[in-house]
């Protein structure tokens, strides 16, 4: 493979595809040289369509939340990877697209996927990058559906296929990588100098399984709420939804109506009862509970005992929020999941919920109201697909570690999908089983913030891959990361490295200038 790989980029370098200045800066490819590349023979790699794509204005997301992106000029390389038939009679193969910038400052990224991919995103690299996109910093990106195609992004029908199993639990990210640096190589003529991943939720999953099983391939990775143990947190979230269609009334057909476990002033109650508690515990009283781990919220200081009164809760609402939020054991004290912890960030149509309570029922669909967790735990050890995504067990990373590679992770405080804590939990133990691991990796809790991003009041936009690249090629460590939001007005915060948390100090509370890490 190698010998034919070296074929095929001599004949593009030979060709005078770029330019570089004696000083390592910026590579500028030639003209015409995005099209030499329709003609690139790479070992079970097929090259679709080869396009120059002008600078221009990138538009995504509709509504309030729509951005508008400005991009370079580049070559855009469509392709598929190791295209073949399944037992099934569906075609398989790791389609990717690649966008390589005119200007580019000899750095590589491999684009995180989402949910369970299937769709070829367009390759910007903008997970956890601010406002500034990789592709427009003079990054080349590289992107892919995971080897299958698939309708909504969880279409689970390839999970039929062995190698289109594989491929989504990991291999994709190395093929595709090696296939993208080879295409990156040719056109520029030089290889990339360090090589990058980050993504988020299935992304972060593919990120940190990048550092454990490919150490030799990544420079530095960016996990954002790594979507590992699925079957766990699912079940975790079953549990919740068994808590609260306890307390929910009953249709006349005799089945729980979990919309109507909590009022609308109900949950104005526990949210406000949330705040009254934890709040001011980082110095302000901002609707931002910023000291997560310092937060004990009891639930049980909002019950009272009126009848009719929806000011305040009862305590079989109290118990029930207990039950979904605490940790998932089972009949030996065997900790499943990780308690999820109680925050602020579930806000929909203007009406505050119970933080967590919009996805533990998103639809209201689940009727269970009783769950044999015992009898779930053995069903879910014997489950397949657990094996196949396990990012969790290992945590070796020594290689990577000494070759000298970063690697920062984030999780949304008001994930409801995720704890933020079994992240936590995974940074930890890490911690413990690597020497060396505070000199190569941070933590993030981002308080508020949803699944990757949204939520109530929550400073959501951040730069993690400046801060990775910084660490990798200068030795900088990172600072405090500033994270800022748009609504409900303009402002920055801190993002503080576990375990510290963002404190008020005094002065403008709008600028994180007025914040220091504690």
């Amino acid at each position: 493979m190698k010998n034919r790989l070296m074929v095929g980029l001599a004949a593009l370098v030979l060709a005078g595809c770029a330019q570089s200045d004696s000083t390592g800066g910026d590579v500028v490819a030639t003209e015409n040289a995005c099209a030499t590349l329709t003609g690139l023979d790479l070992p079970n790699t097929r090259i679709i369509n080869v396009e120059d794509k002008p600078a221009g204005s990138f538009s995504f997301g509709a509504g309030p939340t729509s951005k508008t992106l400005a991009l370079p000029a580049r070559c855009y390389v469509e392709g598929i990877s190791n295209e073949r038939t399944g037992a099934d009679g569906k075609i398989y193969g790791l389609g990717f697209a690649l966008a390589m910038p005119a200007d580019w400052n000899g750095r590589f990224l491999f684009q995180s996927g989402g949910g369970l991919n299937g769709i070829v995103h367009p390759p910007l690299g903008g997970s956890a990058a601010g406002d500034t996109p990789a592709l427009a910093r003079g990054f080349a990106v590289i992107s892919t559906d995971g080897g299958h195609k698939g309708q909504g992004g969880f279409d689970a029908s390839f999970m039929a296929d062995q190698q289109a199993a594989l491929d989504f639990t990991g291999q994709s990210v190395a093929t595709v990588t090696e296939v993208g640096k080879a295409i990156v190589n040719a056109y520029y003529g030089q290889a990339a100098h360090h090589t990058y991943i980050s993504g988020c939720s299935t992304g972060g999953r593919e990120s940190m399984l990048a550092a454990q099983r490919y150490p030799m391939l990544f420079d530095g990775a960016v996990v954002g709420a790594p979507a590992m143990r699925t079957g766990n947190s699912n079940f975790a979230l079953r549990k919740a939804v068994v808590a609260f269609n306890q307390v929910a009334p009953l249709d006349e057909e005799g089945n729980p109506q979990i919309a109507r476990a909590f009022s609308a002033r109900e949950r104005r109650a526990v949210h406000d009862g949330l705040l009254a508690q934890c709040d001011g515990l980082d110095g302000l009283e901002d609707g931002v509970v910023a000291n997560v781990r310092g937060c004990n919220f009891d639930p049980s200081l909002l019950v009272c005992n009126e009848e009719n009164n929806d000011s305040c809760i009862s305590q079989a609402q109290a118990d029930a929020i207990d039950e979904a939020f605490a940790p998932l054991v089972n009949s030996t004290g065997y900790e499943i999941y990780p308690a999820f912890p109680v925050d602020t960030g579930m806000i929909e149509g203007g009406m505050t919920y119970i933080p967590g309570e919009r996805f533990f029922s998103p639809g209201a669909s689940a009727q269970q109201t009783e769950i044999d967790i015992d009898a779930e735990d053995a069903r879910l050890r014997n489950d397949p697909m657990q094996a196949r995504t396990d990012s969790y067990g290992w945590t070796n990373f020594a290689t990577f570690l000494n070759r000298g590679g970063k690697i920062l992770f984030y999780h949304g405080v008001s994930d409801a999908w995720f704890s933020a804590y079994d992240t936590l939990g995974f940074y930890q133990r890490a911690s413990e089983a690597n020497e060396g691991w505070s000199h190569a990796s941070r933590y993030y809790h981002v308080p508020g913030m949803g699944h990757c991003a949204g939520g109530a009041n929550t400073f959501d936009s951040f730069d993690l891959l400046s801060a990775v690249v910084d660490w990798v090629e200068n030795g900088e460590a990172p600072a405090d990361i500033i994270a800022s939001r748009t609504n409900p007005e303009p402002a920055s915060r801190k993002l503080c490295a576990y375990p510290t948390h963002p404190h008020y100090t005094g002065g403008d509370v709008t600028s994180a200038d007025s914040f220091e890490c504690r």
